[in-house]
C-alpha cells in the first residue's frame, strides 16, 4: 500500500506543480492542493499513515538542510537586526489579535493567550521553496525571513512553555529556557569545530557517497538534538546545513542532497499537508474559520512587514517578507496537539484550527509570487520550471 501512495503521490505531485507553474503560480501551491484531492477529503487514494508522516518530516528536515546549505553566511549576519525585529513584530500582532478574538468568542484567559501563541507560530519550510522558486533564498530578504523563524520559534516556544507552567502542567521553565540554551551553545561549537572534522575524516573512506552519507548524519542528529531540546526539528536541520555550507563540501552535498530531496522526500512533504486535511464539520464552523484565518493572515502579513519596514526595507520587500511568515505550517499543528492534550483546545476549536493552518499553508506561496514579482517575469518563470 505504502508503495502505491508513494507512486501516486510523486507523479501527482510533479504535474501538479506543473500546471501550477503554468498557470503563472509556484509549484508547490499544485502540490499542497493535490494532496487534498489524493487525500480522504476527496479521493480517498493517499490515506494519513504514521509511516508517511515519518516520510514527510524527513521531506521537511532535509528541506530546511538544503536552505541552510544555500544561505549566504554573511547577507544572514548583516540582517541579524531586520529578522529580530520581524520574529519579534510578527509574534506581537497575532498573540494580540488572538488574544482578543479568543477573549470574544468567550475562552477563559489562558486559552485566549494559547490561541494568540498558536497563531503567533510560524513555518517558513514552505515560504523557503518559493523563494527557491523565485530566486530568492540567497537575497537580503531570503536572509531576513530565515533569521526571523529561527527567533520566531524560539520565543514562541519560550512563551508557551512559560503559559504551560500556569495550567498545571508539569513544566520547569528554568530547565525549557536551560535546554534552548544548551542547544545553540552545543551547535555553535559543533558546526565551528566538529562538522569540518567529520567530513574531512569521512570523504578518504573506501566507500560510496561518504561525504554524502556524512552531511545526512549531521543534518539528521541536529535534528534530532534540537527536538529533544524543545526546538523544532528543522532548525536543528537549517542549522546543520549552514554549518555545512562554511566548507569545501558545499557544493557536493548541495547537488546530491537535492536530488535526494526532491526526488521523494520533499514531494511527499509537500503533498502529505493537504492529505491531512479535515473538513468535517467546516460549514458549522465556517464563519469561524473565516474570521480566524483572517486574523492569521493579516496579522502575521503586517506585523512581519512592519517590522521589516522599522529596519529599512522599502513598503513592497516588507510585505513580501510579511507574506513569507503567514505559513504556520506543522509548527502550528505541534502547538494545537499540545492544546488538544491539555485541555485548553475542544475538539471542534482543534478542527476549526487545522482547516486555518492549512489556509495559512495555501495561500503564503501566491502571496509571496504577488509581492516578490519583479519587471523581468520570464526569468522567474524559468526558475519556477525549473523547481517544478
Amino acid at each position: 500500500m505504502l508503495i502505491f501512495q508513494l507512486a501516486v503521490i510523486l507523479i501527482a505531485s510533479k504535474i501538479a506543480g506543473d500546471i501550477s507553474v503554468r498557470l503563472g503560480q509556484p509549484s508547490v501551491l499544485g502540490k499542497l492542493l493535490i494532496g487534498i484531492v489524493l487525500g480522504p477529503t476527496v479521493l480517498g487514494l493517499v490515506t494519513d499513515t504514521e509511516i508517511l508522516k515519518e516520510i514527510s518530516q524527513i521531506g521537511v528536515i532535509l528541506l530546511m538542510f538544503i536552505a541552510g546549505l544555500e544561505t549566504d553566511i554573511d547577507e544572514f549576519k548583516r540582517t541579524a537586526k531586520s529578522s529580530t525585529s520581524v520574529g519579534v513584530a510578527g509574534i506581537i500582532a497575532p498573540l494580540a489579535l488572538g488574544y482578543v478574538a479568543g477573549i470574544t468568542m468567550g475562552l477563559s484567559s489562558i486559552e485566549s493567550v494559547f490561541l494568540g501563541l498558536l497563531l503567533s507560530a510560524t513555518s517558513v519550510s514552505i515560504s523557503v521553496q518559493t523563494l527557491k522558486e523565485l530566486g530568492k533564498l540567497k537575497s537580503r530578504e531570503g536572509a531576513t525571513i530565515m533569521g526571523a523563524a529561527v527567533i520566531d520559534d524560539v520565543l514562541v516556544i519560550l512563551a508557551l512553555a512559560f503559559l504551560m507552567s500556569f495550567t498545571g502542567g508539569d513544566v520547569n521553565l528554568g530547565m525549557v529556557v536551560l535546554k534552548k540554551v544548551a542547544f545553540f551553545a552545543v551547535v555553535i561549537l559543533l558546526s565551528w569545530k566538529v562538522v569540518p572534522w567529520v567530513l574531512r575524516k569521512f570523504a578518504p573512506l573506501q566507500v560510496t557517497e561518504s561525504v554524502i552519507s556524512a552531511a545526512l548524519i549531521i543534518c539528521f542528529l541536529f535534528a534530532y538534538f534540537a527536538e529533544y531540546t524543545g526546538v523544532a526539528a528543522i532548525i536543528g536541520s537549517y542549522i546543520a546545513g549552514v554549518a555545512i555550507s562554511l566548507t569545501t563540501y558545499k557544493e557536493e552535498v548541495t547537488h546530491k542532497v537535492e536530488t535526494i530531496s526532491y526526488a521523494v522526500f520533499v514531494p511527499v512533504f509537500f503533498t502529505s499537508i493537504g492529505v491531512t486535511a479535515q473538513f468535517s464539520g467546516i460549514v458549522e464552523n465556517l464563519w469561524l474559520i473565516v474570521i480566524l484565518s483572517v486574523i492569521a493572515i493579516v496579522s502575521k502579513l503586517v506585523g512581519g512587514a512592519l517590522g521589516a519596514k522599522m529596519t529599512g526595507f522599502p513598503w513592497k520587500n516588507s510585505m513580501a517578507i510579511g507574506a513569507a511568515m503567514v505559513s504556520r505550517g506543522e509548527v502550528a499543528l505541534i502547538i494545537a496537539a499540545i492544546g488538544l492534550e491539555n485541555n485548553l483546545l475542544t475538539d471542534d476549536m482543534f478542527a476549526v484550527l487545522i482547516v486555518v493552518v492549512l489556509l495559512t499553508t495555501i495561500v503564503t506561496p501566491p502571496m509571496m509570487k504577488w509581492f516578490f514579482a519583479d519587471k523581468d517575469g520570464q526569468e522567474e518563470k524559468l526558475l519556477m520550471k525549473k523547481n517544478a
